[in-house]
């Protein structure tokens, strides 16, 4: 992975090359090689997993233990957090590429990239440049997947009717939910809740949606129904509807199935839906669709 020298060893560190060098004599790590000069260079890997243990522990005696025992470590979310934290672009691009040499996709998603936002998100960071740096970059990767995601290999449509705004925890589950909707073969399409339903009819007679997704908390019931409505005036109640991490508040009295809170069960449960679903010529009726209003 490279080396470094002691002066760019500590300030990765965040401490004085004094120190560093005091590590090294009282615990023999990291352990540098020296050039023909006398300059030590530092093994980056070691650097990296040092740095990222002492985040985790604040101990240095611990981290050391740590960073001994599993090197760079693997591709988790507090490396992704860590990266994040220190604007390193180039550090997230690195925990994603190992991570994918042992995860498909959507699993390095759901296991990682989601886990390392939503951390940063509970450590009160949400407002933060920290947490904004990493929102557009994950943004930008999850954009870049997308893309590059094969064509639909299924007839089904799914419409994603997202009620979050940007920087929210929730519009990066959203972007998720359609790229692993994606590359399971479905044809997709993500359409902000704040459209006129009025203004929907060309995009609903484009993708012809056998199942409608809500997800995001910043959309009011009224607002949800009337988008429902609209699918279901082009599509008729053949259209499914399915709640995705709590657009709906817990009432008991919905009859919208929910998807729960990870991407790769919710495509799951609604690729089974569809397949039970598929149109027959004695299908029986569909449950009218019904959302009960909190309190």
């Amino acid at each position: 992975m490279g080396v470094i020298r002691t002066n760019a060893a500590a300030a990765m560190l965040g401490v004085s090359p004094n120190t560093l060098r005091s590590w090294e004599r009282r615990f023999g790590f990291p352990s540098p090689r020296r050039t023909q000069g006398g300059h030590r260079q530092f093994d980056l890997a070691e650097i990296e997993a040092l740095r990222t243990a002492f985040e985790e522990t604040h101990n240095v005696s611990s981290a050391i233990s740590i960073a001994r025992e599993r090197g760079s470590g693997p591709a988790t979310p507090q490396r992704m957090k860590s990266a994040f934290g220190r604007f390193d672009h180039e550090e997230a691009d690195r925990v994603l590429e190992e991570s994918l040499s042992v995860r498909s996709i959507e699993r390095t998603v759901e296991e990682v990239l989601l886990p390392g936002l939503e951390a940063m998100a509970a450590d009160g960071g949400d407002t933060g440049p920290e947490y904004g740096f990493g929102w557009r970059w994950a943004t930008g990767w999850l954009a870049a997947s997308m893309r590059s995601a094969p064509a639909a290999t299924r007839a089904d449509g799914v419409l994603i009717f997202d009620a979050s705004r940007p920087i929210d925890v929730d519009s990066l589950h959203a972007q998720a939910l359609e790229l692993v909707l994606r590359r399971g073969g479905l044809r997709t399409l993500t359409l902000t809740t704040e459209l006129d339903p009025d203004r929907l009819s060309r995009a609903l007679h484009a993708l012809d949606p056998r199942a409608v997704v809500l997800t995001g908390r910043r959309a009011s019931l009224d607002m949800l129904g009337r988008l429902v409505f609209a699918a279901r005036r082009v599509g008729g109640d053949r259209v499914m509807v399915f709640d995705y991490r709590g657009a709906l508040p817990e009432t008991g009295a919905s009859t919208v199935e929910r998807l729960g809170e990870k991407p790769i069960a919710a495509r799951n449960l609604l690729i089974d839906h569809l397949e039970d679903r598929a149109p027959s010529t004695d299908e029986a009726p569909v449950t009218p669709f019904r959302i009960a209003k909190a309190g």
